[in-house]
């Protein structure tokens, strides 16, 4: 995908903000399976080589995150730092009246440096991948010999940089311009209200 096509790839007006059900289930698990998949926005990027601030105009950005298909990797490595896993895995469950586990997703710290003279930074990574073999239908064909884990696999990763006032980087707290305009009227009223 060139760079050039991450702003325009959806019309006027329309937002991408997939619940992380969505982006496992409508992207990652079609692509997985080989079926087409829309809108097709999300873009291969091999990111480990990259810093962060640096995903501007190489993965597909909606407001202040990034998404990108990625393969899985044990270390998570940039020429400034590297990405440190924060918990466990969290496991995406189905909306579904089933409640079956659909995905698994991973947190992440951006640290400066390399340990233990680290610097730990704001940027967080959410890294989103299909749940271990016993659910897939590809599990059957594994054979005996491979390892459990898998790493050439293909995660989705969105990336992003916390906000001292945003609590996971989900919630979009900035007044639109109509919630400016509305606000600026009451302002008005009150300053125009006799005594």
């Amino acid at each position: 995908m060139a760079d050039d096509n991450h702003g325009d790839s959806l019309p006027p007006g329309f937002r991408f903000c997939p619940t992380d059900e969505e982006l496992v289930v409508h992207f990652l698990r079609r692509r997985d399976a080989l079926l087409p998949y829309h809108p097709d926005v999300i873009p291969d990027l091999d990111v480990y080589p990259y810093n962060p601030w640096e995903l501007e105009g190489k993965a597909f950005s909606e407001g202040s995150k990034w998404y990108y298909y990625s393969r899985k990797m044990q270390n998570r490595v940039t020429e400034s730092g590297y990405w440190k896993p924060m918990g466990m895995d969290e496991p995406i469950m189905s909306s579904s009246s089933s409640r079956k586990i659909v995905g698994m997703k991973k947190y992440y710290v951006f640290h400066i440096g390399e340990p233990p003279a680290d610097v730990w930074t704001s940027w967080i990574m959410h890294e989103y991948r299909l749940p271990d073999s016993g659910s897939t239908s590809k599990s059957g064909s594994r054979k005996r010999g491979q390892s459990k884990l898998d790493y050439s696999k293909c995660v989705i990763c969105k990336v992003y940089e916390r906000r001292n006032d945003d609590d996971d980087g989900d919630n979009d707290t900035e007044l639109s311009c109509l919630d400016e305009v509305f606000l600026s009227m009451d302002d008005l009223d009150e300053i125009s209200l006799p005594n």
